[in-house]
């Protein structure tokens, strides 16, 4: 490779709207231009990548924890293989949980000079919970809004005034001061900001081992034979996961699914799913569920639940099953 690739971190907590604001993108990027994103997610049944394909961008998913664990095995891998389709700009999303330090760093260092140039990172922000000291007093929730150039206040039509006031507040309080910061809903941000240049520093050595408190991430698996479903449960950095793949073979009735994720008590809960109404994304965050029709045709359906504590996870599985049509 001769050029090298505008590369862009776009992070941010747990239902904040990542994945939102990378689909609105990829919807408005340049007609000629080919992206690829790199997605990382908390657990092990990845969701966003199957979301994402939908856009037909190239996509590379790393499940199952912190991608950059293992000295940045994982996330190196899916880098390579993005790189090789010499894509016009890398998106890396990680996990909401995860550590964008670690991840720039390796971006920037002397295996990635070569390939990659770092462009502005961001940070996406739910304004509201820079009052909530759940959040303010959680690390990975601090890290990923310092390792930003610029931040996104994503949601700004359910924020009262004291909300932004927090914001602004907070913005002046930064040393170094961001590059640019932005209120927005729906993730809707200028495309052109992805342009606005990295502060971060090249690194002149290879990113170290690190431990983190979560699981070593699994292999990819694949439903075994006969199976109509398989469930895969993680946990790590105060959160628990469990996830289900369902064979592409299976419909689930799209009401009754609908009103079991309206009723799940979850911090996060996430699904692309085969229904009789078609392929759907599914999103609840704050106790609010969002549907999106996708054009994805014969797709293993996929749900996924994060939440601070176990839920009922045998519970929720029988009522899955349950809701699948005859």
């Amino acid at each position: 490779m001769t050029i090298k690739v505008p590369t862009n971190v776009i992070t941010g907590f747990l239902g904040v709207g990542k994945t939102t604001t990378i689909l609105n993108l990829l919807r408005n990027k340049p007609e000629n231009e080919s992206w690829a994103v790199l997605v990382n997610e908390f657990g092990e049944i990845g969701i966003d990548g199957a979301i994402m394909t939908d856009q037909g961008a190239l996509i590379k998913e790393v499940p199952g924890g912190c991608m950059c664990c293992t000295a940045g095995v994982p996330m190196s891998v899916g880098i390579n293989a993005l790189l090789r389709q010499k894509p016009d700009r890398l998106i890396i999303e990680p996990t909401g949980l995860g550590h964008p330090k670690q991840v720039i760093a390796t971006l920037t260092s002397e295996q990635y000079q070569p390939y990659v140039e770092l462009r502005a990172t961001v940070a996406l922000v739910d304004a509201r919970n820079l009052s909530d000291e759940k959040y303010t007093s959680n690390q990975n929730f601090n890290d990923q809004l310092d390792s930003a150039d610029i931040v996104v206040a994503n949601k700004a039509d359910l924020y009262e005034k004291q909300d932004s006031a927090v914001f602004s507040e907070w913005l002046e309080q930064q040393n170094p001061p961001k590059l640019h910061w932005v209120e927005v809903e729906e993730g809707k941000i200028d495309a052109s900001l992805l342009d606005m240049p990295s502060n971060a520093k090249n690194s002149t050595t290879q990113t170290s081992s690190h431990h983190h408190d979560h699981e070593i991430m699994q292999p990819h698996f694949d439903l075994p034979t006969g199976e109509t479903f398989i469930r895969k449960e993680s946990k790590g950095k105060g959160y628990q996961s469990c996830g289900w793949l369902y064979k592409a073979e299976i419909a689930f009735c799209f009401d009754g699914l609908f009103s079991l994720f309206m009723s799940v008590p979850a911090e996060r809960v996430k699904a692309v799913v085969n229904t009789t109404k078609g392929c759907h994304a599914f999103n609840v965050s704050n106790g609010v569920v969002s549907v999106n029709e996708l054009s994805l045709e014969d797709i293993e359906s996929r749900i996924e639940i994060i939440n601070e504590q176990a839920l009922n996870w045998d519970g929720i599985e029988e009522r899955l099953n349950q809701a699948i049509a005859s």
